[in-house]
């Protein structure tokens, strides 16, 4: 099996990702879909360990993997993450707005597949899920 590097994995994802209002709704959907992804885990305890910190453990060889570029850049976008749920105001309920941004931002990313007229990587490989995050911060 093949590994693909960063630029690689970069250039097949931009394939389906070339008109301007995909490109548009991508830059607000994705990180809002990662967001939320972490802010639903954030809760969840695992054996006292949030479920968001064993997701980020879980993929960073991934990133790790495909260097220091890519490495930095999720971490960037998940210190935020992380930043912005360590200062969540208590009186917002942090579940309903998560999954909300989570449907909304689906429903953006779909819209924008949509009038690009191409299918979501993901549905050829599920790595590309993780790919979309450094698409929107490295391109």
């Amino acid at each position: 099996m093949t590994r693909k590097t960063l630029d690689q994995w970069l250039t097949e994802y931009s394939l389906s990702h070339r008109h301007p209002a995909n490109r548009a709704l991508h830059a607000v959907c994705v990180p809002a879909i990662l967001f939320a992804l972490i802010a639903l885990l954030w809760s969840v305890e695992i054996a006292g360990v949030r479920a968001a910190y064993l997701v980020m453990i879980a993929v960073a060889p991934f990133y790790l993997r495909l260097g220091t570029r890519a490495t930095v850049a999720m971490a960037g976008q998940l210190a935020v993450c992380v930043l912005i749920l360590a200062f969540w105001p208590a009186t917002v309920p942090l579940r309903p707005v998560a999954l909300g941004l989570f449907v909304i931002a689906w429903i953006g990313q779909f819209i924008g597949h949509a009038i690009e007229g191409r299918r979501p990587k993901f549905l050829q490989d599920l790595t590309f899920l993780l790919i979309g995050p450094l698409w929107v911060v490295l391109k």
